[in-house]
């Protein structure tokens, strides 16, 4: 009888090991890159070089962009940029991402806006050249593109 209870007591220890390795390991990147760069042109505020950064879980992606050549023409307070990325698919379309997330932005301080939040699907490649960054201040559109395909390339999803 005893002999069964450690085996039973290693079986369980060995299974909690393995569930607590299974939490803890790192998930898997979905998406590559994970970041990439653009020169866009903004409507208001300039242009310039701005940095995307993609995150994927399942078919929930998010992507935020941030620039110190884009620059916010007032002060803005923490989440009241109403923005959308448009990306252009390849092959054909597009994928939105939407939110309201951006730090508070001094005068003339940098814009960054996201993670903003969109649905993929495996296979998707996505680039901000042919697409589009609309962030709405106080009711007024700020229209930025991008002059040129990102780089290293594009945004694949798997």
């Amino acid at each position: 009888m005893r002999r069964k209870q450690l085996g039973i007591a290693a079986a369980l220890a060995a299974g909690t090991l393995a569930a607590t390795g299974l939490a803890l390991a790192p998930t898997a990147t979905a998406v590559t890159p994970l970041t990439a760069t653009i020169n866009a042109t903004c409507t208001i505020g300039g242009g310039g070089a701005a940095t995307l950064t993609a995150t994927q879980t399942g078919t929930a992606a998010t992507i935020t962009l941030s620039s110190t050549s884009i620059t916010a023409p007032i002060a803005l307070a923490k989440d009241s940029i109403a923005s959308t990325l448009t990306m252009a698919k390849s092959g054909g379309g597009t994928v939105a991402f939407t939110g309201t997330k951006n730090p508070a932005i001094p005068l003339g301080g940098g814009v960054t806006v996201g993670p903003l939040s969109g649905t993929v699907a495996s296979g998707d490649s996505l680039d901000a050249y042919g697409g589009s960054l609309k962030m709405v201040v106080f009711g007024i559109t700020i229209t930025c593109t991008a002059s040129a395909a990102q780089a290293p390339g594009p945004f694949v999803f798997s």
